[in-house]
This record gives C-alpha cells, structure tokens and sequence, in this order.
C-alpha cells in the first residue's frame, strides 16, 4: 500500500498546463522485467496561460508508468532513475511544453468548457475578448520538448527536496528553466486517505521570460501590448495540496489545487492580468 500511495503522487502531472509542476515518481524497485502503470481520466479548471484572468475546464487524462529498469513516464515527462540510493535520486528528464495560441490555449487536450474572469477593459479589448483573441497579435508559440535533468534528495522518508533543470524552452528552443521545491510525500489523514505538500519556486533565463511574457516590436505594432523585454532571474512561487483515495489496491480518486504567483518581469509583463492564479483538478485513475 505504500507503493500505492507514493505512486499517487505523480499521477496526477499529466498537466499540460503545469509544466512547472510535473513531478517525478519515486524510485520503486521491482522485479526485472515488471511494471507498474496506472491510467484515468478527470477534469480540470486553469487560467488559459500563466497571467491570465479568463479560465477553461477542460478534460483531464492521467498516466504514469514505472518499469523496473528505472524508465518512468509520468504525465507529460519521461525519464529514467540512475540511483538506487534510498535517500538521493537523479537522473535524466524529458517533458513536453505545450505551446500558446492567440486565445492563450494550449495544445493537446480538448475544450470542455470555458468561463471568463471579470476584468476591466476598453472597448477594443473586450472585442478582442469576445472574438476569442485575448492574445491577438502576439505571435503563436509552438508546443516543444525540453531536455535535461532531475535531483531528489530525501530529508527523512516522508520529505524530500526537488529539483529539475530543462532546456528548450525559449522561442528558438533556447530558454531554460530550473525548479527547486520541498515535498511532504502522503501524510495519511484518515483510512485510505493521505494528503500531499509541495511548495516551490522557478528560475528561468532572459531567453525563456522574453517567449513567454515578452513582447517583441513586431508583436507590438500588431496587437493591444506595448513592447515589451523582461530579463531572467525568479519567474514564480507556488505551493499546493494533493488529496489521493484509495479505496480498493487498483482504484483511487485523485484531487489537487496549485496556487501560482508570478514574480519579478514576469509579474509586471503587459500580457499579464492577475499575477496569481488558481489550478484545481480532479481524476479517477485505475493501477494495472
């Protein structure tokens, strides 16, 4: 049951708009040959991108799959475990970025339904709005790979501290980002059902704020925003909570909420509406 609920704790990172949050599975000797996987759909509501006050619902597939070699695919990132140290685990990290179109949407899963925040705006933003096109002008940002690796080192068996560096963000694919964080790994809080901490921060590069946040002199002479150049440095803080049952060895429901707070150039870019957004979620998930 333990494995159980420490295999939870990733399941739910399917997130294409949690990139910042996709979290890596903890190691889970097995015999050669074996595998651990677990598959289920649920829904989720986000901002439309990092800085936005509209939001959508939209449906929610979870996956992760852990083979005894170390492989695991966690969502939206795929890695590989090079330790089998029970305190300090690393190792190499793929994750998929989803891109950004002009009505600040993502790429890869479907639309159930969308709601828009109250915000004040002038007759030729709310235009804009109406049509779809929140950011109309701005150049569309492709979905990309990011590259590069993970640390984790365990303070006690139930705390450990995280990291991540990947490559690949930035609009030439060279932004970069790192992501340092503190977890407390399902703390049970009554039978059958744990609860799970995490709090942490995000460092990127000038290359990766300017893609993301930036505004360049083309975008502005086309849409609503001035230009616009933030530099690198701290992008975030966030913090969240994860509630897993358990209710049969294969079948558990999944809840998570992330509150996300933009700092520093990233906070002050025109394109941003709230610095600080809401993500909730939910899912049902089956172990094979």
């Amino acid at each position: 049951m333990n494995q159980l609920l420490r295999l939870v704790l990733g399941i739910a990172c399917s997130a294409a708009c949690l990139p910042g949050w996709a979290q890596t599975p903890a190691r889970n000797p097995m015999p050669d040959g074996s595998r651990d996987m677990y598959f289920g759909l649920g829904a989720q509501s986000a901002p439309r991108y990092d800085g936005t006050g509209s939001r959508k619902v939209r449906a929610l597939p979870v996956l992760q799959v852990q083979w005894s070699n170390g492989i695991f695919v966690s969502g939206m990132s795929a890695g590989m475990h090079l330790s089998d140290s029970p305190t300090f685990e690393f190792g190499p990290l793929l994750a998929v970025l989803p891109g950004r179109d002009e009505r600040g949407s993502g790429n890869g899963i479907g639309s159930v339904v969308e709601t828009t925040s109250f915000v004040l705006v002038n007759p030729i933003e709310k235009q804009l709005m109406l049509r779809g096109q929140r950011l109309g002008g701005m150049d569309e940002i492709a979905t990309r790979l990011q590259a590069g690796a993970f640390a984790n080192y365990y303070l006690t068996p139930d705390w450990r501290l995280t990291g991540s560096a990947l490559a690949g963000s930035g609009r030439d694919h060279d932004g970069v980002r790192v992501q340092l964080g503190v977890q407390r790994l399902a703390a049970p809080i009554a039978e059958h059902h744990t609860l799970s901490l995490a709090a942490g921060v995000t460092l990127v590069n000038r290359k990766d704020n300017a893609t993301w946040f930036g505004v360049t002199q083309a975008e502005a002479e086309r849409s609503r925003f001035a230009y616009y150049r933030p530099g690198g440095g701290l992008q975030d803080v966030h913090v969240g909570a994860r509630w897993t049952w358990a209710w049969t060895p294969s079948w558990m429901l999944t809840s998570n909420v992330q509150v996300k707070r933009l700092l520093g150039d990233a906070a002050n870019s025109p394109l941003v509406e709230r610095p600080t957004n809401v993500t909730v979620s939910a899912a049902v998930a089956y172990r094979f």
